[in-house]
């Protein structure tokens, strides 16, 4: 039975608090956010079982890239304007190269046994032979945190892991279980999927302006402003559809039903920072090709159109 995870839907995480380093961590390391929560927002009780203990509502541990549909609805923002961060760019975010390798991405399944237990592997090697799902044996024998998710690690690509499981990863055929021996111990894979990545660009307002000038450039790409209303309200650009970040909790888990994960998609904010956590979080999604506006709609302002307000 494969589990969809809800662990990889979100971008926006918090480090885990566990004084040593966790298996999974170390094969994909995900997007770290550090973030000033207001303190009147919901809290989401810890957990002191798990290596991956949520610190606020507002994020989930991920294993990058992920995620393209959402196994479940979810009411939990990302960070919040204003707040403080820094991103760490996991490579299947920003890939931009058109070769066939760099260019994919695999849904991959794993569990982790002691390097001493070959006996096990051997084991369970055998079980899967015979018909058993890697992901249920994974909840029962895998000493890798991932367990509870059946052993997904959702989707990534190369850059993301480490040498010796990655090699692995992108020769497996698809479905078939194969085995590898990384500094944590022995692994059994299997990629369950695999597709094209998923690019994030950067774009101009030099450039967004010039596009602009086509009338058909509005039909066939989807514009989003994730600015709050009352900024919106000060300074706006014809053509973008508003969704606060601050409300990502109401649109969020309904963007398959808003966007078209299909259509080139350009994000805007005041200075760029905004759209970047939403461009990336769109990716994760399953949107194929997103634009982060830089500088936002100030830059747009002081270098494009002076008629603009600045605020």
């Amino acid at each position: 039975m494969l589990r969809a995870s809800s662990l990889h839907r979100f971008p926006f995480v918090l480090p885990s608090p566990s004084p040593s380093p966790s298996p999974i961590l170390a094969l994909l390391p995900a997007l770290a956010v550090h973030e000033n929560f207001p303190s009147s927002l919901p809290r989401k009780p810890q957990s002191s079982s798990s290596p991956f203990r949520l610190r606020s509502s507002h994020s989930s541990p991920i294993y990058p890239h992920s995620y393209h549909t959402f196994s479940s609805k979810s009411n939990w923002l990302p960070p919040m304007a204003g707040a403080q961060f820094s991103i760490t760019k996991a490579a299947a975010s920003f890939s931009s190269s058109s070769g066939s390798e760099s260019g994919r991405e695999i849904l991959v399944q794993h569990l982790l046994v002691k390097e001493d237990d070959q006996k096990l592997l051997l084991e369970l090697l055998k079980r899967t032979a015979e018909g058993e799902d890697l992901s249920d044996l994974a909840v029962e024998y895998s000493i890798c945190p991932s367990k509870q998710e059946g052993g997904m690690l959702g989707w990534v690509t190369k850059g993301q892991m480490v040498p010796e499981f990655e090699e692995a990863a992108f020769k497996a055929p698809l479905n078939k279980i194969v085995r590898c021996k990384t500094k944590f111990g022995w692994h059994l894979l299997q990629v369950i999927s695999e597709r094209e990545a998923s690019v994030l660009q950067y774009i101009q307002p030099t450039e967004l302006h010039e596009k602009m000038q086509d009338p058909s450039f509005f039909e066939e790409a989807q514009l989003i402003d994730v600015r709050e209303p009352d900024e919106v309200a000060i300074a706006s650009l014809p053509g973008f559809k508003v969704l606060p970040l601050r409300q990502f909790g109401n649109w969020g888990p309904e963007i398959e039903t808003k966007l078209d994960s299909q259509k080139d998609t350009y994000v805007l904010c005041h200075h760029g920072m905004r759209s970047l956590q939403v461009a990336q979080w769109l990716q994760t999604q399953g949107f194929k090709k997103v634009f982060n506006i830089s500088g936002g709609i100030h830059e747009y302002a002081v270098k494009v159109d002076p008629s603009i307000p600045t605020y």
